[in-house]
């Protein structure tokens, strides 16, 4: 089964949010002390593949410094980021979204404003910044097939080879 990961930080560099979209249509967010190497390896059960944009730059090395889990020794992990080079596709995961016509709601959240909303849920227990923090990753975990189409559109069946899906 294949899946589609994100993780969101805060400005300390602590993983937040860390959202796992399952080819099986769950949506699986952990968020703050739920955010543990056992209930990652858990989130991923029957996983084969995961599937990230910037991720072997980004998610997996900071998931394995603050985890202790290096997820290429359990899955193939294959980062969508390079395909989009391949493509001449280049920017953060909402540039190349919007390149593609790939729809988001939350246009005006990026990686800084998700660090600000962390700190307004930590500091003021402010719910409503938690609630736009998990949309925020939510859409990038859910985009994260979607531009995978995308790419297939343009050429290639790499991701078939990829994955048993």
């Amino acid at each position: 089964m294949k899946a589609f990961l994100d993780i969101e930080t805060s400005f300390e560099g602590e993983i937040t949010v860390l959202g796992i979209y399952r080819g099986d249509g769950t949506i699986i967010q952990l968020v703050g002390g739920e955010i543990t190497r056992s209930n990652l390896l858990t989130s991923l059960k029957g996983t084969t593949t995961i599937y990230t944009y910037n991720g072997s730059r980004f998610d997996l090395p900071i998931i394995k410094e603050k985890l202790s889990v290096d997820l290429d020794d359990f899955f193939v992990t294959y980062d969508l980021m390079y395909d989009c080079w391949e493509k001449n596709l280049y920017g953060g995961l909402k540039k190349v979204e919007q390149m593609l016509g790939i729809k988001r709601r939350l246009k005006e959240v990026n990686g800084w404003v998700a660090m600000e909303l962390w700190d307004k849920y930590e500091k003021e227990d402010n719910k409503e910044a938690l609630q736009v923090l998990l949309e925020y990753n939510k859409e990038d975990i859910v985009n994260l097939p979607l531009l995978m189409e995308e790419l297939e559109k343009r050429g290639g069946d790499q991701y078939a080879r990829k994955s048993t899906d």
